[in-house]
């Protein structure tokens, strides 16, 4: 009788889950991309010359051979938008995008939350190539020199962080810290260093890239970030699966057919291609690689198939806001972009150090 009173276990809790998480990322991916149209639009009209946002569609509509929605009455809003206007708007999705997936990927293959391209020096390292180019007036490779010196420094301090953040086969997160502190560090003489060598204009640019700033985009250098950019979003795209084998650990992933060495050399390589592809002609945007991840990954979780499309999308619409931020803030004056995200970033990067150090360095 005992046996046949027991009552019977619940059934609600063992009700699937899988629908309602697919909803929610189908949600935050529609919600970004309206959020990303909605802004670029926005950007694109907003100035000393406001143009409405019916005109800038129509403008846009009428380019793609669609003859919907008005074009702009100012004589020179069409001429503005195509000139100045998007040429920028769209520099600021590449290198949003750039930005957030060079920070996502960098947190997956270190496995901790601190890494970011400008926290462990990446970007600085490549900054530091591009002001050489700018001073010593190499043109090796034409109008791609500034990104192939870019990369190059990118690539090498990537790669110098790297080996120096390893012990026993694991990266240490608090020498990763330190390591990137003292590559910024030293980054900052060298530029010093440079801006002594230079003359007047080429100070005046490397004062640009240490603020960094979007002023002055032209379609002629969204030709040149563009394709970088784009080969290292679709090699990152690629790599998703084995960043969520090898977050189960080094052992696990290489039972289940993951190189690990390769891989890392790998994605070190793509987030240096990406964050030269970002700082080669707008300098250095910091935080929006830490930032971006960690706020998709509380909505997404840590799987890197969706959190990294994700990152690509709201690091361009958080790059899409600054920008516009920095344009409209202070009337008749352009805001250094680098300082917005920093001012942004830098009291979150203080939280995410305090949390990861209540959490002894997991990604709780």
């Amino acid at each position: 009788m005992t046996a046949l009173q027991a009552p019977a276990p619940p059934q609600a809790s063992t009700a699937p889950t899988g629908p309602p998480a697919r909803s929610h990322t189908l949600l935050l991916f529609v919600t970004l991309t309206v959020g990303l149209v909605l802004a670029s639009l926005a950007a694109a009209g907003s100035g000393q010359l406001q143009i409405p946002l019916a005109e800038v569609a129509g403008s846009l509509l009428h380019r793609l051979g669609l003859d919907l929605g008005p074009l702009p009455t100012h004589p020179r809003g069409d001429a503005t938008l195509w000139s100045v206007r998007f040429p920028r708007v769209v520099m600021a999705l590449v290198v949003g995008a750039a930005l957030g997936v060079a920070g996502a990927l960098m947190q997956g293959v270190f496995g901790n939350p601190l890494a970011e391209p400008s926290v462990v020096g990446v970007s600085a390292g490549a900054a530091v190539a591009a002001a050489a180019a700018i001073v010593f007036s190499l043109s090796f490779a034409g109008p791609w020199t500034i990104a192939v010196c870019a990369f190059g420094g990118g690539l090498v301090t990537t790669l110098l962080v790297y080996a120096l953040s390893r012990a026993d086969g694991r990266t240490e997160v608090v020498t990763l810290v330190l390591t990137g502190i003292a590559i910024n560090a030293v980054a900052g003489a060298l530029l010093a260093l440079l801006m002594f060598l230079g003359d007047t204009q080429a100070r005046e640019q490397i004062v640009f890239w240490q603020l960094g700033s979007l002023n002055g985009s032209r379609w002629q250098h969204v030709g040149v970030v563009l394709p970088l950019a784009l080969v290292g979003l679709g090699v990152a795209m690629a790599c998703a699966r084995r960043l969520d084998l090898l977050a189960l650990g080094e052992r696990p992933a290489r039972h289940l057919g993951v190189h690990v060495e390769r891989l890392r050399i790998l994605v070190i390589v793509v987030v240096a291609l990406l964050t030269a592809a970002a700082v080669s002609f707008c300098g250095i945007v910091a935080f929006v690689g830490l930032v971006v991840p960690h706020l998709v990954r509380m909505i997404t979780g840590p799987g890197h198939r969706v959190l990294l499309p994700a990152s690509m999308l709201a690091g361009a619409l958080l790059l899409v806001l600054a920008d516009l931020a920095a344009r409209t803030l202070v009337a008749y004056a352009d805001l250094p972009l680098g300082m917005l995200t920093s001012l942004v970033g830098g009291p979150v990067f203080f939280w995410l150090l305090r949390r990861a150090r209540r959490s002894a360095g997991g990604w709780a």
